[in-house]
């Protein structure tokens, strides 16, 4: 059972553990506590907390942006290859439509991230655009709902 609730203040020490794991860090920008501090306190940053059988497994930062669009920022799961992943992205998408009629969902993911790039397509996601950051390539991906 999987489920999807607006994430607390008390879950950051977690989400940061999980975040500075080895198959983690490497496809992500780790935030620092205060980092995720500021952000979820954000009016347009939204972190949602991820509870497979009621215990925490993971988390999804959102930004909502102009034009019914929402920027999907990062998820973290701490058992990788269960499905979660893509069960909380389909969650999450729900979820997004429901709360701010949302029409597009984009996010942007390294180019060396093979099994995310994986799931997004799987899911519908098509990319359009690459960037650069520090020399790493990041394509840009997007879902309209």
């Amino acid at each position: 059972m999987l489920k999807l609730i607006p994430s607390i203040a008390e879950h950051i020490d977690a989400f940061i553990e999980m975040e500075r794991r080895s198959d983690t860090t490497q496809f992500i920008i780790p935030y620092t506590k205060a980092q995720h501090q500021t952000e979820m306190h954000k009016q347009d940053v939204i972190y949602l907390s991820i509870l497979s059988h009621n215990a925490l497994s993971g988390f999804i930062i959102l930004a909502r942006q102009a034009n019914r669009e929402v920027e999907f920022r990062r998820i973290v799961v701490d058992s990788k290859f269960r499905g979660i992943g893509q069960q909380a992205i389909v969650q999450m998408e729900q979820y997004c439509m429901a709360q701010f009629d949302t029409q597009r969902i984009w996010l942007d993911v390294f180019e060396s991230n093979q099994r995310g790039l994986h799931i997004y397509n799987k899911l519908g996601y098509k990319q359009f655009n690459t960037l650069l950051h520090q020399g790493k390539p990041l394509i840009l991906m997007e879902k309209y709902l």
